[in-house]
């Protein structure tokens, strides 16, 4: 194998790994956003479940009214 050749070849797989770096930026970014909605889904209910527990104890009578 000739140096050109060589260089050739590195040169393809310098271009396939960039190629799989983009790819796995780009998957990352879109894992980061899955995590943001889940994160505020979350916040939400969690919200939503404090509420909930206040006004059944609330109604059991075991809060201030």
């Amino acid at each position: 194998m000739t140096i050109d050749e060589r260089i050739e070849k590195l040169t393809e797989r310098h271009e396939v790994l960039t190629q799989s770096v983009e790819l796995l930026v780009a998957d990352g970014k879109l894992v980061t956003q899955h995590l943001q909605v889940l994160a505020r889904a979350t916040s939400q209910l969690l919200s939503a479940v404090e509420s909930h527990e206040r006004r059944l104890t609330n109604l059991e009578g075991g809060g201030a009214r």
